[in-house]
């Protein structure tokens, strides 16, 4: 690779940590060509994209960025490398254990960045693959606050037909006086 093919590849990478909130370093090493193909697909279905990268030049683009939480990544940059982005957090992480399945340990999670927090080693797997997307805690946090207002609202269409009933009931009784 030339200077200016890796000033390339560290600027496009750069670029991607810096457009995604959420990317994860994974290990497919040892899988078939067959198997990564089929990954890449089921990622590419989800909206993740797959990126093998050299560690060198993902390390650089992380240092060109002026975050510094990104230091403890750098460890888990070793050895055969794919980068995830997503904009879902928990998605790359459900995409591995569904195709994991019951046949196979790989591809292994090295790695992920969650917005500012690092999940370090394979076994944060679960713990990333039932975190909440962005708009599943809307929808939690809207249902949360309907719930009083529908209870509010339901109380006083209740109490209202019951003060109309009075009403309604003190009218015939001043008409039969």
């Amino acid at each position: 690779m030339t200077k200016a093919e890796k000033y390339t590849a560290v600027e496009e990478l750069k670029s991607k940590f810096e457009e995604y909130n959420f990317f994860y370093i994974t290990d497919s090493s040892t899988m078939t060509v067959a198997e990564v193909t089929n990954l890449r697909r089921k990622f590419f279905e989800k909206g993740v994209e797959m990126k093998v990268v050299k560690n060198t030049l993902a390390i650089k683009a992380l240092e060109s960025i002026s975050e510094t939480g990104y230091k403890d990544l750098y460890e888990s940059l070793r050895g055969p490398t794919a980068l995830l982005f997503t904009d879902t957090a928990n998605l790359p992480a459900k995409v591995i254990k569904e195709f994991r399945g019951k046949k196979g340990e790989r591809p292994i999670v090295k790695a992920a960045y969650i917005d500012s927090s690092i999940y370090v080693g394979d076994e944060q797997m679960d713990a990333l693959a039932n975190l909440k997307s962005k708009e599943e805690l809307v929808g939690e946090v809207i249902g949360l606050l309907q719930s009083p207002i529908k209870k509010v609202l339901g109380q006083l269409q209740s109490g209202g037909n019951t003060i109309a009933g009075l009403l309604k009931a003190l009218e015939q009784k001043g008409d039969q006086a």
